[in-house]
């Protein structure tokens, strides 16, 4: 937080967990035939991708993702690369892991990882996504449009939202990027690019309160 920037009110911490908790799919995880670990700006991912390969949950783990503004500086050589790097250190067998290295959104994580998957000799019938915790519901509806023939489950490493804001270290971006996704889980349907889904009153009524209080950087163009 600035010093000019107003300081974040419990009550915007309740209307942003509100809307985190939504984000979140709430699936139970089991095996599958691939994993697929969305890029971001956040280790995390790969770290928990990881993890749930140690468990036996698949044979199978896809890093997809390229370069953005917001990763660029991170993970110079791309979000997959540097994830597909972390995974090995932490014991994934570099056999297990195919990379994507080109997606700039989340449409192309999903179809250009199908590519990489095809390319291998491998069409699944059962997939699960690891993401941010706050990406697993736009994840879910993109996978569901652009990929219906697979069984889609989400997953995130299991972090209570005060503490991801600790982690984060930016509690005004955390809510920033919770608002631009809920907005974007809204507004994509509408444009072809994943499934439409109910939006309960209570979290719409936070959503648009959060934007009326300015956390808007990470809103798309209306």
């Amino acid at each position: 937080m600035t010093d000019n920037q107003p300081a974040i009110t419990e009550e915007q911490i309740s209307k942003a967990k509100l809307v985190w908790d939504f984000h979140q799919m709430h699936h139970d995880v089991g095996p599958v035939d691939v994993a697929i670990g969305l890029g971001s700006h956040d280790l995390g991912v790969a770290a928990f991708s990881a993890e749930l390969y140690r468990a036996g949950l698949f044979p199978t783990l896809v890093f997809t993702g390229g370069n953005s503004p917001t990763t660029a500086k991170v993970f110079p050589r791309g979000e997959a690369v540097h994830f597909r790097e972390h995974a090995l250190a932490l014991g994934v067998p570099d056999g297990a892991i195919l990379v994507e290295p080109n997606a700039g959104n989340t449409g192309q994580n999903i179809t250009l990882s199908r590519d990489v998957l095809a390319s291998a000799g491998i069409t699944p019938k059962s997939v699960l996504l690891v993401s941010k915790p706050y990406m697993e519901r736009r994840s879910f509806a993109t996978a569901r449009k652009l990929w219906p023939q697979v069984e889609v489950t989400c997953a995130s490493e299991p972090m209570e939202f005060d503490d991801y804001l600790k982690s984060i270290g930016d509690e005004k971006l955390v809510i920033d990027m919770l608002v631009g996704d809920l907005q974007r889980v809204i507004e994509y349907p509408k444009l072809g690019f994943a499934i439409e889904q109910h939006v309960p009153e209570d979290v719409h009524a936070a959503y648009e309160s959060l934007i009326r209080a300015g956390f808007t950087s990470r809103l798309i163009a209306s």
